[in-house]
Parts: structure tokens; C-alpha cells; sequence
């Protein structure tokens, strides 16, 4: 329904729209209840202002707790909190099902979900609603029985989880972009390793965690093979680079299946035989790594350096490539969609140099197009820990507005929900420099020299963490309250150990 009216200045139109949904008896069921479901529905309407009232008992908490401060950055501001907004609004039923790409802002990819859920979203999750983030790892969890089957379908042990889904089961069109992108299964192990070590929940290794890192491990343990070279190769995959699809060893890849097979071989259970640990451990350790000695940098894949470069004279109007170039022409060349390598050296934060970080940064970040939304946000992470502000900034800025300025131009389909999850961690681990998963929280601030400050808060392992940036300082506290801990904190600030308590 569409309405047209003539609103003049300090006139007020009042629009209120009554909702009810009526669920009728079963087929077998002797009796329609329908029209007496009906009357027990209009019996039980909740009043605007009862509804109005717990909508602002609940979004009072979530700021509390959820909200970014940027001080002296009004438009910039105003943004991240629309941002906060969506994610709030998109992950409200968590557990339900997926967090579907769009959320509840539109019908783009029709409600299905992807390793976008793990990487972009539950990272925000994880440190502002962990009990969000398990139900979330719950849905997942609840997929293992479709995922062997799936694994069968594609001769693999463990479980395959799909790519893209909305109830357990592939949905992908295109295997080369889709089914092949096997690097889902260890985007789910890091983010259960994640909830697992931020949340401090003991149970949940138990009830969900040690399955999930067990059976994506049985996976990788049987998609690789040793190679002559005595190395471990997995091939036939894509990246989250969508523009080089069905490589061999992609860097990415192996990265964090190597994440995934160290992790699921450090854990106690009585169901991982020792000669399976071994494999698990040995892969790992001989993971191949594709490296170019004459440029001295980390190759996305096997074959990638060896591909054509890109004509970057393309003009813009062409722009997304592949909306107007077949896949086979791009993946002739040398461009990405998307940060791969870049990514994979962010979430392994601790597995390479600064050297290797800047090295692949100055690389890739030329020849990304960014044609994906998922992008920016990982380009000004990375930019900001090679000390590249500017750099920063211009990405972060770009990810930040992609919605509102409808940068990509398809914003009438949805709101990109993983990169306003991206956004949080530009802010987060971008300019606060926060990291994660080791023995404490690490933070190394990059905070933009044109910003007066940056403050937010984060729930670790039962404490709520106040974290406020100034230029040049920072300044840690455990906020008290009766669902916290108090308990000192240990983190660390660049290379100094601190003990954060209550103020």
C-alpha cells in the first residue's frame, strides 16, 4: 500500500497498524479451532504503549552495553549508531535460525545466510550478547547431521557445512563460488573457538564446541593430501576472494584450516583417537603456504602470481566485474573481489611478521576492487595495524557509508548486515587494535589523529571491559554491576601487561 499525502510544516500524521497472526489446527484435528485461535489472539493484543515500553527497556540496555563512542565525529557518529541499529534489529533472533545477509531489511539473498555470520557478525556478537552468539553456534550445531551427509556427497569425512542455506542444506547455484568455498567449515570452528575463550563458558565445549572443531577437522584432514614434497595440500577450493575461484592451496584456506586442525587437535575428548590427533597435528605443521621469493610475499594461491594483471584502465561503468565480465575472463587475471590473503593474516594475527603483513598489504590492497561489501572493513583493519592512518580511514569511511550513500547501488535489496559487523570491528580491532584468542586481550591503538577519542565496552569471560581511547592514551576498567565479575583482568597494551580493575 502506498500512501501520498500533504504534510505541511508542524502538522503531525499519526499512521497505527494492528497486527495479529492466527495459526489454525492441524489437518487431522476433528475441530477448526481457527476462529476461536482468532478470539484468544484479539483477546491477548498488547497495547502500543505496553510494547513501546519494553522496546525501550531493552534498546536501553543494548546502547549500554553495544554502543561505539567516536568523539568529535558527528556524521561519522551518527552513522556507526545506525549501524549499531541494524545489527541490533538483524540479530534480535538469533537462534532462531541463521542471521540471514540482509537481516530483517530486505528480501536479498531470500533470507539465506553465509560465513558471513561467523566472521563478520559473530565477532560483535561474541563481545556485546555471548548468549546471541551461542544460539547462533547452536543453529550451526544443529546442522551436523545434514553436514555428514553432505560430506559423503563431496567424499569427505566429518561434516561439510554449506555454503550458502536457510535450513541445513545447500542452496548455492554456482559450485565454483559456492560449494567450493570449503573454507566455511573453519569460519565456524573460529568462531566457536572464539565464543569459547571470550565467554569463559565452561559447558560449552561439551554441549556444542568440541563437535564442531572435531568434525570440520575430519574434513580438512581428508579434502588435503601429503604431497611429494612432504607438505600438506588442499586443492580445489575457493577463497573468500570470489573473483579466483577453484584453485590449489589457497592461502586463506590453509590458514585457517591449519587454525582448525591445531585447535581440534589440542582438545581433551575421548572421541579423537590418538592416531587421528597425529594426522591432525602433522597436517598443520606441514601446511603449505604459497610464497614468491622474488617479491617476497605470500601468494593468494599456488598459480595466482602467474596470472595476467588486471587492466586497470577498465572504466569504472564496469565496475562490479562480475556483472559485466563472464567469470572465466576474470579468472584469467590477476584481481580480487575482496581482501583473501589480507583477511586471513588478520584473523591469524599471530602466525605472521609485521614485515609479511605490510609486504601483503602493499600488494594487494592496488588490485582489490572492493566489488564486495565485505571488504573495506578488512582492508582498514589491516591498514591501520601497518600504520597506514590514511589508508585506514579512506577504508573505513567507505565501509561505514556503504548503506547510507547506497554506495554499490543495490541498498534497495537490504542493508549489508556483515559489513555494518565489519564496521564494529573496524572500530574495535581496527583503531583500538584489539586481538584476540591468545593467552590474554591484546590491544595497540591506531586511533585516526583527526578523532578526539574512542570509547566502548566489551563483555570478556564475565566482565564487562570500559575501553576509552584518547589521542595518545587509554584507559581500561571493569564496570561493576551484579551479572559481572569483578575479578582483575589481565590484557596487555602493546608489549606491557596490565591488570585492569574497577575504577
Amino acid at each position: 500500500v502506498r500512501y501520498v499525502l500533504a504534510i505541511h510544516d508542524g502538522d503531525t500524521f499519526r499512521l497505527e497498524k494492528t497486527v495479529s497472526y492466527v495459526v489454525a489446527g492441524s489437518a487431522g484435528d476433528a475441530e477448526d479451532r481457527g476462529e476461536s485461535l482468532a478470539a484468544e489472539a484479539e483477546a491477548n493484543l498488547v497495547p502500543f504503549s505496553e510494547i513501546l515500553a519494553q522496546s525501550k527497556a531493552h534498546y536501553d540496555e543494548y546502547w549500554t552495553t553495544a554502543d561505539v563512542s567516536i568523539g568529535g565525529q558527528a556524521e561519522m557518529q551518527q552513522a556507526v549508531r545506525w549501524g549499531l541499529f541494524q545489527l541490533a534489529q538483524a540479530t534480535a533472533r538469533a537462534g532462531v535460525a541463521g542471521i540471514p545477509a540482509k537481516g530483517v531489511s530486505g528480501s536479498g539473498y531470500e533470507g539465506h545466510y553465509f560465513w558471513d555470520q561467523e566472521i563478520y557478525l559473530l565477532p560483535y556478537l561474541t563481545y556485546t550478547n555471548p548468549c546471541g552468539a551461542r544460539k547462533v553456534l547452536e543453529s550451526r550445531h544443529a546442522m551436523l547431521p545434514d553436514a555428514r551427509v553432505r560430506a559423503k556427497e563431496l567424499s569427505v569425512d566429518g561434516a561439510l557445512f554449506p555454503w550458502r542455506t536457510i535450513n541445513g542444506l545447500e542452496a548455492s547455484a554456482y559450485y565454483a563460488a559456492g560449494t567450493a568455498q570449503f573454507h566455511i567449515a573453519a569460519a565456524i570452528a573460529f568462531a566457536a573457538n572464539r565464543y569459547q575463550w571470550a565467554s569463559g563458558d565452561d559447558t560449552f565445549s561439551a554441549e556444542l564446541g568440541a563437535d564442531l572443531l572435531i568434525e570440520t577437522a575430519r574434513m580438512w584432514a581428508s579434502l588435503g593430501f601429503f604431497g611429494k614434497d612432504g607438505m600438506f595440500h588442499i586443492h580445489g577450493v575457493t577463497g573468500p576472494d570470489e573473483y579466483t575461484a577453484v584453485v590449489n592451496d589457497n592461502l586463506y584456506t590453509n590458514v585457517m584450516a591449519r587454525f582448525n586442525l591445531r585447535a581440534a587437535a589440542a582438545l581433551e575428548h575421548e572421541g579423537i583417537a590418538e592416531t587421528e590427533r597425529m594426522v591432525w597435528r602433522q597436517a598443520a605443521e606441514r601446511m603449505s603456504l604459497p610464497y614468491d621469493p622474488h617479491l617476497q610475499v605470500f601468494s593468494q594461491d599456488n598459480d595466482f602470481m602467474t596470472l595476467e594483471p588486471w587492466d586497470w584502465n577498465t572504466p569504472k561503468s564496469k565496475y562490479p566485474l562480475l556483472l559485466n565480465f563472464h567469470p572465466l575472463v576474470i579468472y584469467r587475471h590477476q584481481v580480487l573481489k575482496q581482501a583473501d590473503t589480507v583477511l586471513a593474516m588478520f584473523l591469524q594475527w599471530q602466525d605472521f611478521t609485521a614485515e609479511e603483513k605490510q609486504r601483503a598489504f602493499d600488494f594487494y590492497d592496488p588490485i582489490t576492487t572492493g566489488d564486495s561489501t565485505l571488504s573495506a572493513c578488512v582492508q582498514g583493519i589491516m591498514a591501520a595495524e601497518v600504520g597506514y592512518g590514511d589508508v585506514a580511514l579512506q577504508h573505513f569511511t567507505e565501509a561505514l557509508f556503504i548503506d547510507l550513500d547506497n554506495s554499490h547501488g543495490n541498498t534497495i535489496d537490504g542493508v549489508h548486515i556483515a559489513s555494518t559487523g565489519g564496521i564494529w570491528s573496524s572500530l574495535v580491532c581496527g583503531f583500538a587494535g584489539m586481538r584476540d584468542q591468545g593467552e590474554v586481550l591484546r590491544f595497540d591503538p591506531r586511533l585516526p589523529v583527526k578523532w578526539d577519542g574512542l570509547s566502548f565496552r566489551l563483555k570478556v569471560q564475565g566482565r564487562l571491559l570500559a575501553v576509552e581511547l584518547e589521542q595518545g592514551s587509554i584507559a581500561l576498567t571493569l564496570v561493576p554491576g551484579p551479572d559481572y565479575s569483578e575479578e582483575p583482568l589481565q590484557v596487555k597494551v602493546r608489549d606491557y601487561d596490565v591488570t585492569v580493575g574497577t575504577a
